[in-house]
């Protein structure tokens, strides 16, 4: 007897101690597999036929970050009072709830054949990939977002992806792009949102900026979508644009066979308008776009490519012109470098390093100390992608209020397009680059050097 209930308290235990042991396992399951999806950001894909309404149907990036986190933050429902305006005024760009840039109508027929181009593919090839770096940008991201959701809606969602990092806003920002994933998913347009620690203001600031350019661009590198050397990269800062304008850089892109095409950024540092990138931007002689004199004044900003008459004679007449470098608030290029494709035979100075991928940096040792758009149209030059130009009909700001003021000053983009002459406004792309260009490490450091310093 008292064998038998020895036998029966031994199989209780050893009962016991298995669903204890469960118990535990299955909990340091969910607890790792919460703590993989923590530090993974995530992209919407198109929903299909036969998906549950209720379940988001998202995937995740392979790579993991240190700085990087799951997008999808604690849902608070006191807070969609201040994101829902914010979410329905970018899906509905005639929503006029909150203030925006007010843009003309768009020419369809002039971008419609960016469409066909698009439908050439199936739907899970990306034709245009849209990239934004986001800090605090509450004041204008309606209208920004907007213009974007507007541009895919045109070219086909199917065909487009959306990819935004954020980091370190103390507004309402991240809750915005948080509350835009379901609803972009209902559209079929995949987004990628990766929110960072990465701060500029620490640190080495072009390092830290170029590992944020690099990280919204990530998807394309890390193969999470399917990407080509047709596949065009619409880059753009936290600007007040129109849709308009995106399609322009994109049109002027193939129009040209244009490796990279930039608009042009302005400041309201005064009363009138400055062009704002000009740390960045290089004319194709290698000179700045403006003279600042070893004082940093800004006076002779009114004299735009005094030093190059035929630059500015094609910037006078609003037709584009070819630079060696540039970004100036929203640019669009080739993905073909940023996925290690070897350029064209014939196009200029190919490095020795052809075929590597082309990504943001930080100067090497014995490098001019330059912005990394500088040295990322540096690298494409180097690869054989030195076909950059200025769309000089895109003028935009960094506000709304501000962008309003300098279309009424210097015009919508539909304006010039709808009076430009094809001959006139066709490039004849200069193969080589500048032999040297202009390195400001400051305003009282200004010193010309080999284009390919540290390069050959």
């Amino acid at each position: 007897m008292f064998s038998v209930k020895r036998t029966r308290l031994a199989a209780a235990q050893v009962l016991f101690t298995f669903v204890v042991l469960s118990i535990i396992h299955l909990g340091f399951r969910s607890s790792a597999s919460d703590s993989w999806s923590r530090w993974k950001p995530y992209v919407t894909v198109p929903r299909t036929k036969g998906d549950d309404d209720g379940i988001a149907n998202t995937t995740t990036n392979s790579d993991i970050h240190e700085n990087a986190t799951n997008a999808l933050l604690p849902y608070e429902p006191h807070l969609d009072n201040i994101t829902e305006p914010y979410v329905e005024s970018i899906l509905n760009y005639s929503d006029t709830t909150l203030p925006r840039l007010q843009c003309p109508k768009l020419d369809t027929s002039r971008y419609a054949y960016l469409r066909a181009v698009a439908g050439k593919k199936s739907s899970q090839d990306v034709r245009y990939f849209f990239a934004l770096n986001l800090k605090e940008s509450e004041h204008l991201i309606a209208g920004l977002l907007g213009s974007v959701v507007e541009a895919a809606h045109f070219l086909g969602v199917s065909s487009c992806a959306l990819s935004i990092v954020e980091g370190n806003s103390e507004d309402a920002t991240r809750r915005i792009l948080t509350a835009l994933q379901p609803e972009l998913q209902k559209i079929g347009l995949r987004y990628f949102l990766n929110l960072t620690d990465i701060n500029p203001k620490v640190g080495e600031r072009i390092e830290k900026l170029a590992q944020l350019r690099n990280l919204v661009l990530e998807p394309l590198t890390s193969n999470a979508v399917a990407a080509d050397a047709d596949t065009t990269i619409v880059f753009i800062n936290d600007v007040s644009p129109c849709t308009e304008d995106l399609l322009e850089l994109v049109h002027q892109r193939r129009l040209q066979h244009a490796d990279m095409t930039c608009a042009m950024d302005w400041t309201y540092a005064g009363k009138e308008p400055t062009f704002y990138d000009v740390w960045v931007a290089r004319t194709i002689k290698g000179d700045g776009f403006f003279q600042i004199p070893p004082d940093g004044s800004w006076s002779q900003a009114w004299d735009i490519f005094a030093g190059d008459p035929d630059t500015k004679r094609r910037y006078m007449d609003k037709n584009p012109f070819q630079v060696f470098a540039c970004w100036n608030g929203a640019t669009a290029f080739t993905a073909a470098p940023i996925l290690g494709l070897p350029a064209e035979p014939g196009r200029g100075p190919i490095g020795k390093a052809s075929g590597a991928r082309v990504a943001f940096r930080y100067n090497r040792e014995g490098e001019c100390y330059a912005g990394e758009p500088t040295l990322f149209c540096k690298d494409l030059w180097w690869r054989g992608y030195g076909r950059i130009a200025v769309i000089p009909s895109i003028n935009i700001e960094y506000s709304d209020e501000a962008s309003t003021r300098l279309k009424k000053l210097k015009g919508f983009t539909s304006r010039w397009t709808a009076q430009e002459d094809l001959t006139a406004t066709r490039i004849v792309w200069q193969v080589e680059p500048p032999e040297k260009w202009k390195c400001m490490h400051g305003w009282w450091n200004q010193v010309w050097v080999p284009w390919n310093q540290t390069l050959s």
